[in-house]
């Protein structure tokens, strides 16, 4: 479905998907803080496979960082 540029719809579409946004950054962020406090302890095995899996993620969420059209 094609939306009127700045109709009510694509104003709470493009909210909503900021919102999303905003909290998928923060995850990564957690992520990144998380990843770091395992290295400093020497936990690099567990570092690298939190990596992994976030990249993972990343593949897998490509619908956060562009929004797929019908």
């Amino acid at each position: 479905m094609t939306e009127v540029p700045g109709s009510h719809g694509e104003v709470e579409r493009l909210v909503a998907e900021l919102g999303e946004a905003e909290a998928y950054e923060q995850r990564l962020r957690q992520l990144i803080s998380d990843v770091r406090d395992r290295l400093a302890e020497g936990h690099h095995a567990e570092a690298l496979s939190m990596l992994n899996e976030a990249l993972r993620d990343i593949d897998c969420a490509t619908d956060v960082v562009a929004h797929h059209r019908d």
